[in-house]
């Protein structure tokens, strides 16, 4: 095998997630020394100057710019990470796609299903390759968990709970960033942290059939930022603001399977940080996981039923990508590791020319049931979800 092709990469949007993209590219040598592809940091869009001279400085950007439309005819760019807000996904996605760019865009990838779908026709239409930020399906135990399920190992599966209960936005005196705007931030933690659940669900258990859904603001104001941050800055003494989108979320949902399930979401979860997982059940037995524990997966499988043992799984290299990490089991993850499988996936979409991982297309359908979840609990009704 050669040496790897370089591809010129950039990165539109350099806050946390758009620092996280650039160090999973320049990761991926170390952690995936065979594929066909290596990245160049080429250009890197931010509004904040601090943000770009750091971007150059710190991790070796060729060269930034204000203007993210600069992407659209730099020659050295042939893929993009989308890390900038919810409400310019779809204009930057739909450009970026149309300009034959690669795409890797953070989820839920607009405000509603319509945009996500705007952006997947546009990748379509110009025959790009796409991925989609759904990390939490890159961790070695949920690949575990999706084979054990695929081999039968827990029967015919019943009942699942997914939760995604986070802190992030629980003190009163968070600021009033975009994320609690709709028009910026769209459903709150329906699309923040849900999309995530909602995908997790999908890739363990299939389609979602039909959901009943309940939605809350609990701090229904919050002081007005007092500069440029993040949405977990403090604007204690600020102008006080409406809280425009959702804080929390309960949702039943049916499988197309049969099986029933529940997705509770929270980002004012007193108590709980990164509070991510599932729970699993089979007519055999079930499976348990926290992403606080990733490297872990609660097994219990036999011919008891009644009584029967659940045993921790600790993952190793035989476990999804974690041979790319570490050489035992035991030796654990972390976040930044899932968005590195992730960031080889994209490449690897573009090395072969077929999708990798997540996709457009299913930020589509975790949209449409995001976009659902908001119809129930405004109807407060039971809603079918389209095929």
């Amino acid at each position: 095998m050669g040496d790897p092709k370089p591809v010129g990469v950039a990165v539109v949007g350099f806050g946390w997630m758009g620092q996280v993209h650039a160090r999973s590219y320049a990761r991926l040598p170390h952690h995936y020394p065979d594929l066909q592809l290596t990245p160049r940091l080429a250009l890197v869009v931010d509004a904040e100057t601090d943000r770009l001279d750091d971007a150059i400085g710190r991790y070796g950007f060729e060269s930034g710019t204000a203007q993210w439309r600069d992407v659209l005819t730099d020659d050295r760019v042939q893929a993009v990470s989308v890390t900038a807000p919810n409400f310019l996904h779809r204009e930057i996605g739909t450009a970026i796609a149309a300009a034959g760019k690669h795409l890797w865009i953070e989820k839920p990838v607009g405000l509603s299903a319509a945009d996500a779908q705007a952006v997947a026709d546009a990748v379509a239409s110009a025959g790009v390759q796409s991925t989609v930020g759904f990390n939490y399906r890159n961790a070695p135990a949920v690949a575990h968990a999706r084979q054990l399920i695929t081999d039968g190992a827990l029967g015919s599966v019943t009942n699942a709970r997914f939760r995604l209960l986070s802190d992030y936005a629980a003190h009163p005196q968070g600021a009033l960033s975009w994320r609690f705007e709709r028009a910026q931030g769209g459903a709150g933690v329906l699309g923040d942290l849900a999309s995530h659940g909602v995908d997790l669900a999908r890739h363990l258990l299939g389609e979602i059939e039909s959901l009943v859904a309940d939605t809350a603001v609990f701090i229904d104001q919050r002081p007005k930022p007092l500069g440029a941050g993040s949405h977990f800055a403090l604007a204690e003494g600020g102008e006080l603001g409406d809280v425009e989108n959702e804080d929390y979320l309960n949702c039943l949902v049916r499988f197309t399977s049969g099986a029933r399930g529940s997705i509770e979401s929270s980002r004012v979860s007193v108590g709980d940080q990164c509070n991510y997982g599932f729970d699993i059940h089979g007519t055999l037995g079930a499976l348990y996981w926290d992403f606080r524990r990733m490297g872990e997966l609660g097994v219990s499988a036999g011919p008891d039923y009644v009584d029967q043992a659940v045993r921790t799984v600790l993952v190793g290299p035989g476990h999804g990508d974690l041979a790319a990490f570490q050489p035992g089991a035991g030796i654990t993850m972390g976040y930044d590791d899932l968005k590195v499988i992730e960031a080889s996936r994209f490449l690897q979409s573009i090395a072969e020319g077929k999708p990798h991982g997540a996709t457009v297309a299913d930020a589509v359908r975790a949209a449409t049931v995001v976009d659902c979840i908001a119809e129930s609990a405004q109807n407060r009704s039971w809603v079918t979800v389209p095929p």
